[in-house]
């Protein structure tokens, strides 16, 4: 028998969010098969209440940074040429504005990355140690590493300031140091002071399997976290949650156990963001021109190609980017390709070619983000 799933409900109440009960005990189903087609269903039906309460305010993504990773990782090693080892990846903050259940508006930060935070972790400090003894490690580190704007940055750009963010979120914490936006209570190595919150009195919001994972990790999993924050600052959830009509972080697991991905309702219909994927070929490989990736879909029979440093459950990640399908509508400009906007997405640069994304979004901007909402 399916047990709904357990929520934390004292602090849904205090930020105006509410549990969502489509998707109660669908990630427990066993066989693994019948798991798949429970979570397809619930998404579908969870999809026409979503799209019937409402939409956000305003949402807008602005670029960070694009840092290396590796092709290998990128698709499930279905890259069936030669190539670089290393492609980028362009990592994009969304601020999204909105009202909770209460009818409070509300303003959200999504990865808020800041890259001298990133660097500081183990997966990051190997891969610079190796490029740092590799013969012109130089001219790679300029080919794959550009920086566009820091998280305080783009709120001057929309015209916001600290005190007018309500929470930040991640969808997962690989390589992300929570320190440079919650604050420290002790100075970082190398620097003389404690850290203030980059977002002045925002809680960032954590589902409760990645901040145990943050807390107690496992020899697989150290190297892509980095930890030292008061776990106060965090607001814990289970499962899935609205924060209010049109804004919702669905439960994705299997990129990591507490991966979530922000799903949003707009004048164009139902965008989702996540890193399950860094390019729409991973959600769409039928229509991928990166060489292998499609073969990879026919070969095995596989809808997804997911990103795939997956230490925890691949057949989960599956499951959750079908969910993430299954909610996603078409977009507008080219109705084949889903309106699925990776939270950081593979750089279409000519250097990386024939490793380049095969369609991409470039952003989503709907409304005008306001100051003062608070």
């Amino acid at each position: 028998m399916v047990q709904p799933a357990q929520q934390s409900g004292p602090d849904l109440t205090e930020i105006g969010a509410r549990p969502i009960p489509e998707f109660d005990g669908v990630h427990d189903v066993w066989p693994r098969g019948k798991r798949l087609a429970a979570v397809r269903r619930a998404a579908a039906a969870y999809k026409e209440r979503f799209k019937a309460q409402g939409q956000v305010r305003a949402v807008k993504s602005v670029d960070i940074a694009a840092a290396p990773y590796p092709v290998a990782y990128a698709f499930h090693n279905a890259v069936s040429v030669p190539t670089l080892p290393l492609i980028s990846m362009i990592n994009r903050m969304i601020t999204v504005q909105y009202d909770d259940w209460n009818g409070a508006p509300r303003t959200l930060v999504f990865e808020p990355t800041v890259p001298d935070g990133s660097a500081q972790a183990p997966f990051y400090q190997n891969l610079r140690k190796f490029m740092d003894k590799v013969p012109g490690g130089d001219l790679i580190g300029k080919a794959v590493l550009k920086y566009y704007n820091e998280p305080g940055d783009v709120l001057t750009k929309l015209g916001l300031s600290a005190d007018d963010i309500d929470f930040c979120t991640f969808d997962h914490l690989h390589v992300q140091d929570p320190r440079m936006i919650l604050g420290s209570t002790e100075a970082i190595e190398g620097e003389n002071t404690p850290r203030r919150p980059l977002f002045g009195d925002a809680r960032m919001l954590v589902h409760s399997r990645e901040l145990a994972t943050l807390q107690s990790l496992h020899p697989m999993q150290w190297a892509w976290y980095i930890g030292g924050v008061d776990p106060a600052k965090f607001v814990t959830f289970d499962g899935d949650i609205e924060l209010g009509p049109g804004l919702t972080l669905l439960w994705t697991p299997g990129h990591t156990d507490g991966n979530h991905s922000l799903v949003i309702n707009t004048p164009d219909g139902v965008w989702v963001s996540s890193e399950n994927g860094i390019s729409l070929d991973n959600w769409q490989p039928e229509l991928s021109k990166i060489p292998g990736v499609r073969k990879y879909h026919e070969r095995f029979g596989r809808e997804i190609c997911p990103n795939a440093n997956t230490l925890e459950d691949s057949l989960d990640q599956y499951d959750s980017m079908v969910k993430e399908k299954t909610l996603a509508h078409p977009g507008k400009r080219d109705p084949r390709w889903l309106q699925i906007l990776p939270s950081t997405e593979l750089a279409p640069w000519k250097r990386f070619w024939p490793v380049v994304p095969t369609h991409v979004h470039g952003g989503i901007g709907y409304g005008e983000i306001e100051a003062g909402l608070r």
